[in-house]
């Protein structure tokens, strides 16, 4: 048993050193993150530390996993990776592929939003925050702009820590391996969101890849976002639910 033991730990040490630094630091840290997202930064935990209504604690969750989303990949890609942020897509890149796309994408997205938010369930659901926002404008505006804090911890996270960090190693399979987690943390969204997010995982991958930056991932993601909880509070406020 001991020999058998010994054996086996000898070629587990083998194979690890044959991995590579920066992927498996990389793939290894991931679900670490994710942990400390779930634990620390969901609405769950400030309503039982803390207490509040459903709008404070989705500001908490959308500033606090924005925060970690970024802050953790930061730290590790400047202390152990030893490498810049601006390698990780933290650049503008090519602004003019970003823009365009960000327009054409936006053309497609908003027709879609306002057909499938013709469902009343659907426009219940959003925004997140809760009958607040629904019937007050300022909040919408503070409950937002906490959106896109949020969207960009989790666009570098993806469509730059992963997608980038990756890329080297990987190539254009990286954009797939980003994808798969992308998909599986929409679980829980409506059915149409959680299945689309498949196609987005790799869209949005295949823009930040093109135009060498994330940051064109995270305006984008966002605007998605305003339109459809602005549609969906128009909708519900009006009352509403046809396509024309």
């Amino acid at each position: 048993m001991k020999n058998f033991l010994e054996s086996e730990f000898r070629k587990f040490k083998e194979s690890v050193k044959t991995l590579e630094l920066k992927p498996a630091v990389i793939l290894l840290s991931i679900p670490f993150i994710i942990f400390i997202s779930f634990v620390f930064a969901n609405p769950y935990f400030y309503i039982r530390v803390f207490g509040g209504d459903k709008f404070e604690s989705r500001i908490y969750w959308l500033l606090a996993d924005g925060t970690i989303m970024f802050i953790i990949p930061a730290l590790i890609i400047i202390f152990i990776l030893k490498e810049k942020l601006s390698d990780f897509g933290f650049r503008l890149g090519d602004i003019k592929f970003g823009l365009i796309t960000i327009g054409i994408f936006l053309l497609v997205m908003i027709p879609v939003i306002w057909i499938v938010s013709a469902s009343e369930s659907f426009t219940i659901a959003y925004p997140q925050g809760g009958q607040k926002i629904k019937d007050n404008p300022s909040l919408l505006i503070i409950y937002e702009l906490c959106i896109l804090v949020y969207m960009f911890g989790w666009e570098f996270l993806w469509r730059g820590f992963t997608l980038f960090g990756l890329f080297e190693k990987f190539g254009y399979y990286a954009i797939l391996i980003q994808t798969i987690p992308f998909f599986i943390l929409h679980r829980g969204k409506p059915e149409l969101e959680l299945f689309a997010s498949i196609f987005a995982g790799i869209i949005l991958g295949i823009q930040a890849i093109r135009s060498k930056s994330f940051i064109y991932s995270w305006i984008l993601h966002w605007l998605v976002m305003l339109f459809l909880d602005l549609i969906s509070v128009i909708r519900y406020n009006l009352n509403f639910f046809k396509i024309i």
